[in-house]
């Protein structure tokens, strides 16, 4: 296969881009070659605002031919959360002949070497970012994200995290170096001399198992991982959100190409409407990687049952944040408020339960009661969602049936402090859109206690609602925090305190029960949200994940270091 594009020119091209990735990992400050802006888009061929929403346009209702071999069938069905038929089908795939193809190309991948597998996913990171805007519509129409949100979250913090799976994989691969001369000394005799080479090799094939609500942001790291260590890929979008991750494919097919690889290092298994085969593919001896971003029952069923590959799951856990204190009462209702409302809370990282005291809190402001805090909170997301265009900007639109029914069912469950309304979106009258509702229920007197909400608030509700649960203390509160980060997970956990001792407390928990901490944040940061280079996203170390994205373990375990020794 002759390259278009050599190794050499790849290197020029992309070395001083994963020199500073490798920099920021080693920092954690702030960076980011992917423009936030949407503006920014639009010179040196990338496409811009119209051009992007072109493009897109011009994919709906077509066949998205992959030049994928054992193709048996188009398959497709996916609906926007906005109401719109995409109309886009996708190749189904012959297992059969998709993966030994798959499987042909990776012995010249692995030989190619750790930095120019990193500089052709550079490359074709490049290649998805100058295609920022038509993704953004992509991701918007499959994962009910509003425009902005899709355009950043789908399209450059993606990119970041893809960028960053990639950084770390290099810096794990070149952690030993090539080739070594070992002698060792035998006294009068001559000494013993071998010559060793080191050769990082790949697993095999990897299963990337998207996700609906966010497809590029969760399917880059562990796609990108992979790739970068030397294995193929295999992408199994879900049903509902193929179109982001095809047109992923269908980019790295053409980069590898040009860069003189098998394009079958990289394929899409679409599949047919209940066909269900990510347990099939799971299963089957050449997978030897699986990244998967959804529901705990299904992780756990990987976990249990993928026996020959090494699983990384992002599963549910129930968020938690503790308000104890604040120093800046209306920063803390506006943070709260914007939390709880960003994409109706269809987020991994959302704010579930707020555990607050039934005797109240210490404020700026004076003292504030259990009801006065989520009154006050219930008035802050009300503000900011009363216009219902600045609402559709942050709510986007409920990604599925399932969330709807749960966000119906959950104003049952307690005394309601916020009731959710429906908002009409004038630009796509068939989306479903929700303000979320805020459930007040009674939590333990103490933490070994049982209470009859305790159905509720020890569960993963997933979509815009919240429980403000009254406890007795902070010590209570930092218990009920422990157990539930102990025993269903959590993403993320805030805590709003004042108290030196009570920070203490929680830092302490949160330690000892791997969860990501954000303490009193109060301005335009926020508990849902992480920068890639600088922020782990989940630990690897409670129920909700056994990964963290993106960290060395992350990417380790991707391949094997062989050595051959020759005498000297």
């Amino acid at each position: 296969m002759t390259a278009e594009l050599t190794a050499h020119d790849l290197i020029a091209r992309h070395r001083p881009t994963l020199d500073q990735a490798l920099e920021a990992i080693r920092t954690r400050a702030y960076w980011s070659p992917h423009p936030e802006h949407p503006k920014a888009y639009g010179e040196l061929g990338s496409l811009d605002a119209a051009a992007g929403k072109a493009a897109f346009d011009a994919v709906l209702g077509t066949r998205l031919d992959l030049g994928q071999p054992g193709t048996d069938d188009w398959v497709g069905g996916e609906v926007s959360p906005y109401g719109i038929e995409l109309g886009v089908t996708y190749p189904h795939a012959d297992l059969e002949v998709l993966l030994p193809a798959m499987r042909a190309g990776q012995r010249a991948w692995r030989d190619a070497g750790a930095e120019t597998r990193a500089v052709v996913c550079l490359e074709i990171l490049k290649r998805i970012s100058d295609r920022t805007h038509e993704f953004a519509h992509a991701v918007m129409h499959t994962s009910g994200q509003a425009f902005l949100m899709a355009f950043q979250a789908g399209g450059p913090h993606a990119q970041d995290r893809g960028l960053e799976a990639v950084a770390y994989a290099y810096v794990e691969q070149v952690r030993t170096p090539d080739t070594a001369e070992w002698t060792k000394p035998q006294g009068k005799r001559d000494p013993l001399a071998l010559t060793k080479r080191f050769t990082p090799v790949p697993r095999g094939i990897g299963l990337v198992i998207g996700c609906n609500t966010f497809p590029t942001w969760n399917g880059f790291p562990g796609l990108f991982a992979s790739l970068a260590t030397g294995n193929a890929v295999l992408v199994k979008p879900h049903p509902r959100a193929v179109l982001p991750l095809a047109l992923t494919v269908r980019i790295a097919r053409e980069v590898l190409t040009q860069a003189g690889f098998d394009p079958n290092l990289v394929a899409l298994a679409a599949e047919r409407p209940g066909e269900g085969i990510a347990k099939t593919l799971a299963t089957r001896p050449e997978i030897r990687i699986i990244d998967y971003t959804g529901s705990t029952s299904f992780g756990d069923w990987l976990e249990a049952n993928a026996r020959q590959a090494q699983v990384y799951t992002e599963k549910a856990g129930v968020n938690t944040v503790v308000v104890e204190s604040t120093d800046d009462y209306k920063g803390m209702l506006s943070n709260l408020a914007f939390s709880l409302s960003l994409y109706s809370g269809q987020m991994c990282t959302t704010p579930q339960n707020l555990l607050i005291p039934r005797e109240g809190i210490r404020t700026d402001e004076g003292h504030r009661t259990f009801d006065e805090v989520t009154a006050d909170l219930a008035r802050a997301v009300d503000a900011l969602l009363g216009d219902d265009a600045r609402a559709n900007a942050l709510l986007g639109a409920i990604v599925n049936p399932d969330v709807k029914a749960r966000l119906e069912a959950a104003a049952g469950l307690g005394e309601v402090a916020l009731a959710s309304r429906e908002v009409t979106n004038p630009d796509f009258p068939g989306a479903v859109v929700r303000t979320p509702v805020i459930v007040k229920l009674d939590g333990a007197r103490k933490y070994w206690e049982r209470t009859d909400d305790e159905a509720a608030y020890m569960s993963e509700c997933f979509g815009p609602v919240s429980f403000a649960v009254a406890v007795d203390s902070v010590a209570d509160a930092v218990e009920l925090l422990r157990r539930t980060v102990r025993e269903k997970g959590a993403m993320t956990v805030g805590a709003y305190t004042t108290d030196p001792e009570a920070e203490r407390a929680i830092e302490e928990v949160c330690l000892e029960e791997a969860a990501q901490l954000s303490l009193n944040l109060t301005g335009g940061v926020y508990v849902n949200q992480t920068a890639a280079f600088s922020d782990f996203h989940g630990s690897g170390g409670n129920p909700a994940a056994n990964a963290a994205l993106t960290d060395g373990a992350f990417v380790a375990s991707r391949f094997r270091v062989v050595e051959v020794r020759r005498e000297a």
